[in-house]
């Protein structure tokens, strides 16, 4: 059993993340730890010194790589070779081509990315497959498979199988009354103990009011990790039902994310930050992540402003809690140190 203790400035707390069983592979002659312990550990040396050494706050600063946990990538909407789904519920009508992503990475000083299949694929991964082959390793990816479509969830555990290593979370949506996961029902178990089985994480996005038809499924499969999309839309739902999402915090296989952060002046003109500093609160820097900046207007330059305005919002951490959330915990969780 893999247990890491991780220290904040007031204590420590004991953390289980992902699989609890180490298992190593025995065809190589240096001992390799797989994608269940990746996803099982979200400590170790260079998040865990973040943390909670202060010798040489600078050095450790250089040493945690940018890890962007949330961005989609397309290939267009005129690309043949990898057409839209026809049930998507979206069509982009411009691309953000996992090139343009590599340049914008490099531009901006991003190491690593997690590219989150995206909604108008449906479960064709044919591009996200593409997308991980040209990052030649800096990319990772997440599925998309319905535990309401049988032949949808039938093949989610050798698509697994098949990118172990490369793939880090099944996603399930839970936003649109007309396109619900089965809550309450044996086919939406039967997913997660097929993610839970496979050694990856499960990743939320939904809004507030579904909250409680998750809340059994994280608390039942409490081993593996489960990562709640775009701060669990605060500003979707009512304070009562965002509660519930905040009371999350108290289940210590959740990892919360930072991503689609709103600006005060754009719809629904509200100030995120002291949203922001209750979820930093409740989960701690180090079960927290960060994403987005790119997409299809995306430059280098607007990716880089995109991060610098997130730390603005964490400017009451220190500058080695904000170092983690911005890629020592991601690059831990995900297998890339």
């Amino acid at each position: 059993m893999i247990l890491k203790s991780f220290a904040t400035n007031e204590h420590s707390t004991a953390i289980y993340f992902g699989r609890q069983h180490r298992h190593l592979k025995k065809d190589h002659e240096v001992n390799c730890i797989n994608r269940r312990d990746c996803l099982g550990i979200l400590g170790g040396s260079l998040a865990s010194l973040a943390l909670t050494s202060s010798s040489q706050p600078e050095k450790i600063n250089s040493d945690l790589p940018v890890v962007d946990t949330h961005l989609h990538c397309f290939a267009g909407p005129d690309n043949n070779k990898f057409p839209f789904h026809p049930n998507g519920p979206y069509r982009p009508d411009s691309a953000a081509t996992v090139e343009d992503l590599l340049s914008c990475m490099d531009g901006a000083g991003i190491k690593y990315a997690i590219v989150v299949h995206p909604e108008p694929y449906q479960d064709d991964h044919r591009y996200l497959d593409h997308c991980l082959e040209v990052g030649e390793g800096r990319l990772k990816g997440t599925c998309l498979f319905f535990a309401d479509q049988p032949d949808s969830l039938a093949a989610m555990p050798s698509f697994l199988k098949d990118r172990e290593g490369s793939i880090i979370a099944s996603r399930v949506h839970a936003y649109a009354p007309d396109r619900l996961p089965p809550f309450g029902k044996p086919e939406l178990r039967k997913w997660w103990r097929s993610v839970a089985d496979a050694g990856v994480a499960v990743q939320l996005h939904f809004e507030p009011r579904y909250a409680s038809g998750f809340e059994g499924y994280i608390r039942e499969f409490s081993d593996t990790t489960v990562i709640i999309d775009h701060l669990g839309r605060p500003f979707q739902g009512s304070p009562e039902e965002y509660a519930r999402v905040l009371r999350w915090a108290d289940f210590p296989n959740t990892v919360m994310k930072l991503a689609s952060i709103p600006k005060a002046e754009q719809y629904p003109h509200q100030d995120i930050r002291p949203i922001i500093r209750q979820l930093t609160s409740a989960w701690g820097a180090e079960r927290m992540i960060y994403g987005g900046g790119f997409n299809t207007d995306a430059t280098p330059d607007s990716y880089r402003r995109y991060r610098q305005d997130l730390v603005g919002h964490l400017s009451h951490l220190s500058s080695l809690e904000q170092a983690a959330i911005l890629g020592g915990n991601a690059a831990q969780l995900f297998g890339w140190s």
